[in-house]
This record gives C-alpha cells, structure tokens and sequence, in this order.
C-alpha cells in the first residue's frame, strides 16, 4: 500500500514510536498520579517529559500548561466553549474544519454570534484588513487554522496574533494540519490557546492531542471528574494540567507522542518542509499533465494536495485508487466550509496528504497508476 492519506493520520511511523509504545504498555503503563508504586510513577515521568518537550518546542515556557485530550477536536472544544458565553462574539476563517464551525453552531443557542473572515487568493493585508471589518466590541475570541486540511494555504498567524494583541482578543489556534510542519511558538505568534493532535505530522498514534494554553488563558473546565490529586473538594483544582485533566491519561498514546515529538527534533522542519515540498511539486507536475483533471489551490506549495477528475465523481476515484495500493481520501475532509471557499463541487474532491517519510518512487506509481484508470 502507497499511503497518501498523511492529512488524516499518518500511517507510516518512526520504529522509535512503535518501540516507544510497546516499552510503555509493557513496562510502564501503570496509572498516572494514582498510585505511589514504581509502575505509576515511570508513568507520571514519562507523561512529565511530554509536557516539557511540548512546552519547549511549541514556546509555551511552562509545562503546566500544556493540557492532554483525546485529540484536536477535544481541544478545541475545550478552548472554544471555555472561553465564549452569552453575547460574545468570535470570527473564524473560511477554511474551517467541523471541529471549529459545529461548537461554535452548538454555542449558537446560548447567544454566541460568529462571522466568517475571507483567506483564499488573499495576502495578509487584505487576511488582515477582512478581520478588521468583521471585528465588533463583543468579539472575544479569533479561531483559526494554521495551515488548511484540503489544501496547502497557511494562514498569517504571528501577524493575526499581533492584531488580536492590540484588540484583545483571545487567538484560538487549530495546528491539526501545521504541528511538525511548520514552525509554531506560542509567545512570539501572541497565540492563546494551541490545539494539535499526536497522530498526524508529530507520528504519534490516535487517541491523544493536546491544548497548549498561554499565560492568563484560562478557559472553564470541560468535563470535571477524577484528577489524581486534592480528591476531597466537589469542583476541580484551580490549577492546571489538573484542573482540565479528569479521568486517566492515554499514557501509551502519550509516550507515543514524545517519541514522535523527538524524530521531528532530531530530523528538523526545515528537511521535513525541504521533503514534503519536493513531494507535493512531484505530484503537482505530474497532475497537471493530465487534462481531464482540476487541482484547487495548487500555487499553495505544501503537504496537501487537492484534485478531482471532471467526469469521474471524488470517491469513485479513490475506491479505484484503493483498488490499486494506494491510499488517498475523497468527500468533504469534515471541512464543507472550506471546500465551497476552494469551489469545489457538491461530492468534495481527492485529497494527497504527503509525509516526510513518503518517497519520490511513491509519486511515480501514482502517476502511473493514474494513467491507468484516467
């Protein structure tokens, strides 16, 4: 199998992550903070050193603040729904995935109001100058990806940041698509609030994200329950990670994540850019030979390339890709939103997600087996 489905979950994984997971449920998966015995205490430790590689490596500056969820939807969630409440206001992005538009729909019945802020074919002064005409003295809180899941466009974030900052306005950011891409430091893009998941370009594995929050970002606890410490009190610590962190942490998917973390360090974004470009480009050249064939956004070089066929629907193609070895996703990516900003049709498109460890002979079967079937 070809695996060209990066965007939605990396398949292929650095051996250190799979060693990495295994070494936990095997010898350290006990559980964390609830116990005084060695097994959850290599547990805890090994959930600690998580949090300090994030901290450091997202320029969070203090662990503690780096909270664990079930992945990035969770996150958001979190972010979202702890900070707007009745007569706020909040803007997001046309490239929005469902896990920002369907809580902000949800926070609609309680009074929440949001605009949505023009991206496609714009430079950051016009991005800019269409939040500013979106902006009202109740907006509270600016939501946005960094990077689009259908396409490759990535938004301005430290220039977005440096506009909140003067407006104060709370800067929500979805990195489900940019962590181990491109470069994110919270204090110097002035981002409140940083949700990403493992299992994408950090090669963790599914059931673990995380929320990274600012100093003085501080959103109302999702879900109360169980934190391993100060059991006696009916309401959840003051203080985080505890405060947003009920019940038992996926220790495995969290070890996972560290050593994801630390293979993306120790090749550096600028090979893992250098890599995934020279992927997109190959398969952009090679796409555009084809003329029964549209690609959306193409100019926006990346990880994400989209395309469909003129006659042949999105997921008939690729069943048929499937049938062939190689795996691609079609539809609507759970982001209808963006795909009506791209003008794509009713049925959604293909999408190539490509991964550093992708190869250029991968690119070439994909051609060739495309010339096969279109």
């Amino acid at each position: 199998m070809i695996y060209l489905d990066n965007a939605a979950t990396t398949f292929i994984k650095p051996q250190a992550v799979t060693e990495a997971v295994m070494n936990c449920i095997r010898f350290e998966c006990g559980n964390p903070g609830r116990g005084a015995h060695a097994i959850s205490l290599a547990a805890a430790e090994r959930i600690y050193a998580c949090r300090e590689a994030l901290s450091d490596f997202f320029g969070v500056g203090a662990p503690e603040r780096v909270i664990f969820t079930l992945n990035t939807t969770h996150a958001l969630n979190l972010a979202i729904k702890g900070v707007l409440g009745y007569g706020d206001h909040a803007l997001i992005s046309e490239l929005e995935h469902n896990a920002v538009r369907r809580p902000l729909y949800a926070l609609a019945a309680q009074g929440v109001q949001f605009d949505v802020f023009p991206v496609v074919g714009l430079d950051t002064e016009a991005i800019l100058r269409g939040i500013r005409e979106r902006l009202t003295p109740k907006t509270a809180a600016l939501i946005t990806t960094h990077a689009s899941n259908i396409c490759s466009i990535s938004l301005p974030i430290r220039a977005i940041g440096a506009l909140c900052k003067e407006k104060g306005i709370r800067l929500i950011v979805d990195a489900a698509q940019s962590a181990g891409h491109l470069p994110i430091d919270l204090r110097d893009m002035q981002i409140s609030a940083l949700a990403l998941p493992a299992h994408k370009a950090l090669f963790g594995i599914q059931g673990c994200g995380a929320l990274l929050l600012a100093e003085g970002m501080d959103p109302k606890p999702l879900l109360e329950g169980g934190s391993g410490v100060d059991s006696a009190p009916l309401v959840m610590p003051n203080e985080p990670p505890e405060r947003y962190e009920a019940g038992t942490l996926p220790t495995p998917a969290i070890a996972g994540l560290l050593a994801g973390l630390n293979f993306v360090r120790s090749l550096g974004l600028d090979e893992i850019r250098r890599r995934t470009e020279a992927l997109f480009l190959a398969a952009r050249e090679r796409l555009l030979s084809f003329r029964d064939l549209e690609l959306y956004q193409a100019d926006a070089v990346g990880s994400v390339l989209l395309f469909n066929h003129r006659q042949i629907p999105s997921t008939e193609l690729a069943r048929t890709l499937d049938r062939e070895g190689i795996a691609v996703r079609a539809g609507l990516h759970c982001a209808p939103l963006a795909h009506r900003a791209l003008g794509t049709p009713a049925g959604g498109a293909v999408r190539l997600g490509f991964s550093s460890l992708n190869t250029p002979e991968e690119i070439d079967a994909l051609y060739s087996v495309l010339r096969r079937i279109v």
